[in-house]
């Protein structure tokens, strides 16, 4: 591994070690449901959604008998709630007709579930299966090839960078840490490049820079 990648990923786990996802679950099946609500949404409003969602159907089995309609009430203040609620159903279904209500173990299964991509499932993967995984969300994405730890235009090959550039029982843990080092500094518009304990090891933050590079 290269020195200043060791360098980053210290200061990462020193500055975020420990955090987990702001997302609110009690089982591996509401942190899928909440995983599949926040795309194109917050985790704040998700936690709102999910407050009522999940004390009235906490399980697969429940969430498998409501109607869209029925579901949409629940979650309409959901960017793409329509599609969100046909995609949850029917993975719901599945879920408790297969899986006897709980998730998948592996991640080809996971994205054969309706609504479920990569990133869903190595989020739900890595966090309740505990299956090494880095999921690389839109925070992952901008954080990772901002700070040289991938050079990539896709997310695809910004995982596999990730994957060779961190060490393997770090990979869940590493997601956690570039998300909320994304949400609290390295935004997407106005990043707090001042206040970054990371700003002398950035490629980013040189090429802003004013002076000599």
């Amino acid at each position: 591994m290269e020195k200043s990648i060791k360098q980053i990923l210290d200061i990462l786990e020193s500055t975020y070690g420990g955090s987990e996802t702001a997302l609110k679950y009690q089982t591996p099946f509401q942190l899928l449901v909440s995983t599949m609500l926040a795309a194109q949404s917050t985790d704040v409003r998700v936690n709102m959604v999910t407050k009522d969602l999940f004390r009235d159907y906490p399980t697969a089995e429940k969430m498998a008998t409501l109607t869209i309609s029925r579901l949409e009430q629940y979650i309409k203040t959901v960017g793409l709630y329509h599609t969100k609620a046909k995609h949850i159903i029917a993975t719901s279904k599945i879920l408790s007709e297969k899986y006897r209500g709980d998730v998948p173990s592996n991640r080809e299964e996971f994205v054969q579930l309706p609504g479920v991509g990569r990133k869903t499932a190595n989020v739900v993967l890595s966090i309740a299966k505990q299956v090494p995984a880095i999921a690389v969300d839109t925070h992952v994405f901008r954080v990772s090839n901002r700070l040289g730890l991938a050079h990539a235009d896709n997310v695809l090959d910004t995982e596999k960078q990730l994957m060779k550039n961190i060490p393997q029982k770090k990979w869940s843990e590493a997601h956690h840490w570039l998300i909320w080092h994304g949400r609290k500094i390295c935004k997407a518009r106005n990043p707090l490049c001042g206040q970054c304990p990371l700003n002398n090891l950035c490629p980013f933050y040189k090429e802003l820079r004013p002076g000599p590079k």
